[in-house]
Parts: C-alpha cells; sequence; structure tokens
C-alpha cells in the first residue's frame, strides 16, 4: 500500500528522529553540547544539559504525533 503524504510528513519525521537522538545522546553523553558550542553555561552543574534533554524530549514526541497526524490523513493509493 502507498500512500501520497506530503513534504511536511517527511520534515516532521526527520525533525523527530534528529530530535530523539540527540535527546538519547544527551542522556549518554550530557558533555557533547559543552564541547560542541565551546561554553558551560552551568559552571558544570549539569542543569543545562538537563534542560535541553527535555526540550529534546518534548520535540521528538510532538514531531512524531505530528508525523502520525499527517500520514494518517493521507489516503492510501
Amino acid at each position: 500500500m502507498h500512500r501520497n503524504v506530503r513534504v511536511r510528513f517527511w520534515l516532521e519525521s526527520t525533525l523527530g528522529g534528529i530530535s530523539a537522538t540527540l535527546f538519547l545522546l544527551t542522556l549518554v553523553w550530557p558533555d557533547w553540547i559543552e564541547l560542541t558550542l565551546k561554553i558551560n553555561p552551568d559552571q558544570g552543574s549539569g542543569s543545562a544539559e538537563l534542560a535541553i534533554a527535555a526540550a529534546l524530549a518534548i520535540a521528538a514526541i510532538c514531531n512524531a504525533f505530528l508525523a502520525r497526524t499527517e500520514w494518517r490523513r493521507a489516503l492510501p493509493v
């Protein structure tokens, strides 16, 4: 079965996957943010990493829901 999905579905799916990957990376290796951006906003306490991980998790869930809605909207051809 093939569905005609819009570009919006692929965009939401891709952003959701990237958000989920970065969320898991942040949980496993929280220092990647400081090493990549070369800044230390929380002076080593880890609160910034926790806030970023929470935001990434929310973004992944929202994008997954939006992609699912877009997938269900598309009619099978």
